[in-house]
């Protein structure tokens, strides 16, 4: 095992890895920007050090700094958590040149499967199914020509996409061509690479997702499905497992083919391979995340298995612990991501002092959170304030505890709103309810067609 991992990240992930690291008795040191000096990691970590100012380009996407602080610190690894440099194939090989472990995929693997057009030719090869489209990037005839064949609507993607960032749907051909040359721009502002590619869109489908395990032996499992259907410009705001009223024998297919998938490119750590569910019960191929997820607590919440610790142990170069036999899927888990954000404003940020803060309770009943009373949420960052999770031995179940979950909490101060009451309001629709609901189903709440 690593004797001391660097966090390169902030808020709640990076409690969540300075625990995980507690527990394996691995020293773990803190980066943080001026800000953050008193945040949350910062006390739990056994060391930290100052990277930069506020901004992210001068702290947390700040390279060069990270690595000169693991140097400083002696970290034998990185974990990176999600966002930032999570899935920067560039940063993976500046920590393989130093010989510092990053806590993800090989950066050969990672820069594959972080380019989207290159990630959807492998998984053809690997056989997994995929929407209609291409597995290039293309000039703006050819791929007005590709959209025309396949049938509108489409959807244009950057190819070196992620966060649900760069993409764009397209109704009617007379739209597409100004719809492919503002995706390319956007695609280029935000990841420095304009290369964008095109697939069928379906507009009625629900986005399913399966946890991978893999280790650096040749051995891969996969930890069940979650359902991540309930988004707001591709950003999930809900999540659950298993993923509900699925055509039987579903899961385990989908299971199957990220196993292969993972496996066909040599994936080692925690991954995520994304799929989008057609009415009609078919599934495609969308994505892989070389990263631990926003949503892993659900996964834990019904295996039991530390989704953190065994990515630790596996970039340590441990064999898995788990055969997929072993790996038993209970009950059901939902999470709700509490952002300080303004629904009745378009979700715009509202960040701002704490000025009280009540977490709620009880039993099967977990709340990951960086914040505490007197804090000050800043305006710089993602807007997660907290992650609350409930499990529940049947789906209705935990989606009451999830009402009475979202009830206890509270958080308040000048200038601060959440989405804590639209998110009771989702989880109350019937579509929701009876697990009818599609990717559509916010924009249809904002909208008052739901």
């Amino acid at each position: 095992m690593f004797k001391k991992v660097l966090i390169a990240n902030r808020g709640e992930i990076a409690v969540r890895v300075a625990r995980a690291c507690r527990e394996l008795g691995v020293r773990s040191v803190a980066v943080h920007s001026t800000p953050d000096r008193d945040s949350a990691v910062v006390r739990l970590a056994d060391e930290a050090i100052r990277i930069g100012p506020a901004a992210p380009a001068k702290s947390y996407l700040n390279a060069a700094a990270v690595l000169e602080a693991a140097a400083q610190s002696g970290a034998d690894a990185i974990h990176p958590g999600y966002g930032f440099l999570s899935e920067s194939s560039d940063f993976a090989d500046a920590c393989l040149a130093q010989g510092i472990t990053l806590i993800g995929p090989p950066p050969s693997v990672m820069a594959r499967l972080g380019d989207k057009t290159s990630a959807r030719a492998l998984m053809r090869r690997a056989g997994l199914p995929l929407l209609p489209g291409s597995v290039e990037a293309l000039d703006p005839r050819a791929a007005e020509e590709l959209a025309r064949r396949i049938g509108f609507p489409v959807i244009v993607k950057a190819a070196a996409g992620g966060g649900g960032r760069g993409m764009t749907v397209v109704d009617d051909a007379d739209r597409f061509a100004d719809a492919y040359r503002q995706t390319q721009s956007t695609a280029q502002m935000l990841f420095g690479d304009g290369r964008v590619y095109v697939e069928k869109y379906l507009p009625k489908a629900r986005h399913v997702e399966v946890q991978v395990l893999c280790d650096g032996h040749g051995h891969a499992v996969h930890l069940g499905e979650r359902d991540c259907t309930v988004q707001r410009r591709h950003q999930k705001l809900i999540e659950e497992t298993p993923a509900p009223a699925l055509p039987e024998g579903l899961a385990e297919r989908m299971g199957r083919s990220a196993v292969e998938g993972a496996l066909a490119v040599g994936y080692t750590g925690v991954g995520t391979f994304e799929f989008l569910l057609a009415p009609d019960g078919s599934y495609y191929f969308m994505e892989v995340n070389c990263r631990i997820q926003v949503e892993h607590p659900v996964t834990e919440m019904v295996t039991g298995i530390d989704l953190v610790q065994q990515q630790l142990k596996v970039a340590a170069g441990n064999e898995l612990e788990l055969a997929q036999a072993d790996i038993e899927l209970r009950g059901a888990a939902v999470e709700c991501r509490i952002n300080a954000e303004d629904p009745a404003a378009g979700f715009v940020p509202a960040p701002g002092p704490v000025e009280r803060l009540v977490l709620p309770g009880g039993p099967f009943v977990r709340v990951d959170t960086h914040v505490r009373q007197g804090d000050v949420i800043p305006p710089h960052y993602d807007s997660l304030l907290a992650k609350l999770v409930v499990w529940a031995p049947r789906r209705d179940e935990a989606i009451a505890r999830m009402h009475r979950v979202l009830d206890e909490f509270e958080v308040s101060g000048p200038g601060i709103k959440t989405t804590r009451t639209f998110l009771a309001e989702v989880l109350s629709h019937p579509r929701f309810r009876a697990a009818e609901h599609s990717t559509s189903l916010v924009d249809d709440l904002l909208s008052g067609k739901a």
